[in-house]
């Protein structure tokens, strides 16, 4: 599968706008699902442990489809010889970009020492990327928190991104928050903590070589140009492009990468996963594996609520297939000749 992989140039590029990697969300069924939504945005795994890789065996998390290009491993680790070991993995099995993740702030990650709190040992973070950059021919990339619990982001965060930098990273995904390691959930962190912009503007002018994206409350695709406009290399967007995909992803490759062709359409998008899901169910695959990254394909369209209904009820069940969306989506259609009448 190495075949597929992107270069680095192209990769820069779709970063532009990426879809964040988000736990127990963006997996193998969701790329695929976004893919057909948007043909260049970066899109990323759920993170993946090294431990999980390396000692676990667990192969089976590298699973993706030649489709989902340009795609994007995350890593979850602290030990930069098991890292390098998974990184190696990650470009055996063909991906396009290895992520380390320093951003994370659940307790599962602190126990395992990454995630966010990676922040307070920045050489640590340099060490472990540069053995991944050492182990394969990839890029490296990490994505960040603006700092942990009562650091002072104006200082941290600059001196994080000069180490890491030094050890061979080029870009970066900034979370514009801080993580509060203790007090707040994960959840909590996502929305408690006040988002600084600004910081991660200031970052641009002082490391013009490096490639910045901001991550954090981006819902929409005039927030991510009016980030590029204002000299941002790129924008990660996290629940928004899941809960309204059709909103964020279909008219990006024209907006965001200058595309000439039509925009993608919610009812488009459901077409062309339908032999995806043939096979998949034929596999002995369930279909609200699927079918529970598509919920929010109509989201603020009439017939929306139904949609999500006859999904929800309907994909548990044994025999569902391809069908039951077929039979939920001639429903949309007839609410949306219901609306337009």
């Amino acid at each position: 599968m190495n075949s597929m992989k992107t270069n680095t140039s192209s990769i820069s590029n779709a970063a532009r706008l990426s879809i964040a990697p988000m736990m127990d969300w963006t997996d193998r069924h969701c790329r695929y699902l976004h893919r057909q939504l948007s043909g260049r945005a970066l899109l990323y795994t759920e993170m993946v442990t090294a431990p999980a890789l390396v000692r676990g065996g667990a192969l089976h998390l590298l699973d993706h489809a030649p489709e989902e290009h340009p795609v994007a491993l995350q890593l979850g680790g602290s030990d930069p010889k098991e890292l390098a070991q998974a990184a190696r993995l990650g470009f055996e099995a063909g991906y396009d970009e290895i992520n380390l993740n320093v951003g994370c702030p659940s307790d599962r990650v602190q126990s395992g020492t990454f995630g966010a709190v990676l922040m307070k040992n920045p050489g640590l973070v340099a060490e472990c990327c540069a053995a991944m950059i050492a182990a394969q021919p990839v890029e490296v990339t990490v994505k960040c928190r603006i700092g942990v619990d009562d650091q002072e982001p104006r200082d941290v965060l600059p001196e994080f991104l000069a180490r890491v930098a030094s050890a061979g990273v080029g870009r970066f995904s900034i979370h514009a928050r801080k993580a509060w390691l203790q007090g707040l959930s994960p959840k909590e962190n996502r929305d408690i903590p006040p988002l600084d912009y600004e910081l991660v503007q200031q970052m641009r002018g002082l490391f013009p070589a490096l490639h910045l994206s901001v991550n954090g409350g981006v819902t929409t695709l005039d927030q991510v140009e009016a980030f590029l406009e204002a000299g941002l290399d790129g924008v990660m967007v996290g629940r928004a492009a899941y809960h309204q995909p059709v909103d964020v992803l279909a008219a990006a490759d024209r907006r965001i990468f200058g595309g000439t062709g039509p925009d993608a359409t919610a009812e488009g998008a459901v077409r062309a996963m339908l032999p995806y899901i043939e096979a998949h169910v034929t596999a002995g695959g369930r279909l609200n594996q699927i079918t529970r990254h598509m919920l929010g394909l109509f989201a603020g369209r009439p017939g929306a609520r139904a949609w999500r209904r006859m999904l929800s009820e309907g994909a548990h069940r044994p025999a569902a297939g391809p069908a039951l969306l077929e039979h939920a989506l001639a429903e949309i259609e007839l609410a949306s000749h219901a609306g337009a009448t």
